[in-house]
């Protein structure tokens, strides 16, 4: 493996650095949540293994030719998912945290189906990052729902 695969891990610990500094604190316990939410052990477990398969994914679609086009999606989610934790739990925008996810999931789901044609092991590393994807939507959309402001 080269320095590229750190890079790629570099960018992922960008993103999941969000976390540390907005936090979810009171006003996250504070709102309805549906009861299909995840214990809050898990989306550290979760994205952690997320991040390091988004880091192994870019690196190996830089070693396939013709891959320009997934790996500027790699660079486009990775962009949209840094900005949504500060988004909602800092500013606490439940709808604009929804509209970052729609346009993430939509992002990634390009991805996954563009990796997958070039090169099927690729796009299954990113498929978990889809389904997560789907949860964190899910449950934003339902906090949305059940907490009218």
């Amino acid at each position: 493996m080269t320095y590229t695969f750190f890079i790629f891990l570099l960018a992922s610990a960008a993103a999941a650095s969000t976390g540390m500094f907005f936090k979810p604190g009171e006003w996250y316990r504070s709102l309805v949540k549906p009861s299909f939410t995840p214990p809050d052990w898990l989306f550290p477990v979760a994205w952690t293994i997320i991040y390091l398969l988004l880091a192994w994914a870019g690196y190996r679609l830089t070693l396939i030719p013709g891959s320009q086009d997934v790996l500027a999606l790699w660079a486009a989610q990775i962009a949209l998912n840094t900005l949504w934790t500060p988004v909602f739990f800092g500013a606490q925008r439940v709808f604009a945290g929804m509209v970052i996810l729609v346009l993430l999931w939509l992002v990634v789901a390009a991805m996954v189906v563009l990796a997958l044609r070039l090169d099927v092991i690729t796009g299954l590393i990113l498929f978990p990052y889809l389904v997560w994807l789907c949860v964190a939507a899910a449950l934003n959309f339902a906090i949305l729902r059940n907490n009218p402001r």
